[in-house]
């Protein structure tokens, strides 16, 4: 494995002037003195989700304005109400049915279930009455907001636990770019893996032979050759999410919502340096050694790769589009239109609204994520709604959507 020993990522400093957790770096130093260096997906599985100190298991809340990043549910709950259309819609075409399930991978708080649902309610739908929200959250901080916040709506009798068979939608908003990734980087015509290795001080990498022929694999099945000296990442667990996720699925539909990008663009000669990046106090930077623990850790979801797991899992890929599209086939322009009719003294309301549809729709932010519907059992014609329309290329976008979000 050692076949070369690159710098070690120092802390430069950082204006949040937070610190990586002392007891987790620990742990990982003592795993990689015992059994030497260790893959990135293994450094970033532990600094995310260890269920003590992880970035994940924290009582602080991350996905907030006064967190890390912030995601479109948190930005205005117009994003929870278009998502409830949609929900309703793969309802009526599966027949009404009743129970009708919501289950949410990754449901934080519950901001993006909560609105979905008040949405449906609002709208006069009669899938309120046969909804059942089940939240998958690993955080127990987490868990309990949510079900206060849904007490404090009455809404606490459609929560049910996440297990069994189902019918209705598996729904996944900016989860998938968080799950863990192995470093790559093509040289001199081979592939090797970016390890992560301890020098005693600090993190450092360590190149070597791939620990997993899956990364070999999986370019060659996505018809992708890097160039000499270009970084990536590739998510092997993302068939195993989707494979795990959709076992339970009897008749419905997958939403997932993030942002990644087909593999040819994921991986092409734009992208030379890989797409992770670290998130903290709303500041962006792409060292993931620092902050260990306080950080969010991310990269681009490799859109090719999960529909490829959804259609391998038995499920057919209705279709994919844009967070910006799948908004404004729902009727974002509506809602906001109707809004600017109300009231004067619901101007204030009015204007926040319209920020956040900015935000929302813009090709170079939040408007540039990808949406992709994949369903079982589920009629593909007529289109769906959020998969209705359609804007005309734009060119010249090369900021990442969650840096130029404000992520």
């Amino acid at each position: 494995m050692d076949i070369r020993f690159e710098r070690p990522h120092r802390d430069a400093g950082d204006p949040s002037g937070v610190e990586s957790d002392p007891e987790l770096v620990a742990r990982l130093a003592a795993e990689i003195e015992r059994d030497g260096p260790i893959t990135f997906a293994r450094f970033m599985e532990v600094a995310l989700y260890d269920p003590e100190r992880g970035y994940y298991s924290s009582p602080t809340a991350r996905p907030t304005r006064e967190g890390d990043f912030l995601t479109a549910p948190e930005l205005h709950p117009v994003f929870g109400r278009l998502v409830g259309r949609q929900l309703v819609e793969i309802w009526e075409r599966l027949g009404r049915p009743d129970p009708f399930v919501i289950r949410e991978h990754g449901a934080g708080a519950g901001t993006l279930g909560l609105t979905a649902i008040e949405g449906i309610r609002e709208d006069g739908s009669p899938l309120v009455d046969a909804v059942r929200y089940q939240p998958v959250e690993i955080n127990r901080y987490r868990r309990a907001e949510l079900h206060d916040r849904f007490e404090a709506a009455g809404l606490t009798d459609l929560i049910a636990a996440p297990t069994g068979p189902l019918v209705g939608v598996l729904l996944a908003n900016e989860l998938l770019d968080a799950l863990p990734v192995h470093r790559v980087e093509m040289r001199d015509g081979g592939l090797l893996e970016t390890f992560v290795d301890w020098d005693g001080t600090v993190f450092c990498d360590r190149s070597g032979p791939p620990s997993s022929g899956g990364l070999v694999e999986r370019l060659i099945a996505e018809g992708i050759e890097l160039s000499d000296g270009q970084r990536a990442e590739i998510c092997l667990v993302l068939d195993e999410w989707v494979a795990g996720v959709t076992a339970d699925l009897v008749r419905g539909c997958l939403l997932v919502v993030d942002y990644g990008h087909p593999a040819a663009e994921l991986y092409g000669p734009t992208r030379r340096e890989g797409t992770l990046r670290a998130y903290i106090g709303h500041r962006v930077h792409d060292d993931p050694y620092r902050h260990v623990g306080r950080q969010d850790l991310t990269a681009h979801v490799d859109i090719t790769a999960l529909e490829r797991a959804a259609e391998t899992a038995g499920l057919t890929v209705l279709g994919r589009t844009t967070q910006a599209e799948f908004l404004t086939g729902l009727g974002i322009g509506e809602v906001l239109a109707r809004s600017a009719q109300s009231t004067t003294a619901a101007l204030a309301g009015y204007l926040e609204l319209r920020g956040a549809v900015v935000r929302l729709l813009d090709p170079r932010a939040m408007g540039a994520f990808r949406v992709v519907l994949a369903g079982r059992s589920l009629p593909a014609e007529p289109t769906l709604a959020g998969l209705s329309f359609r804007l005309p290329p734009r060119r010249g976008v090369s900021r990442s959507p969650r840096d130029a979000s404000g992520h």
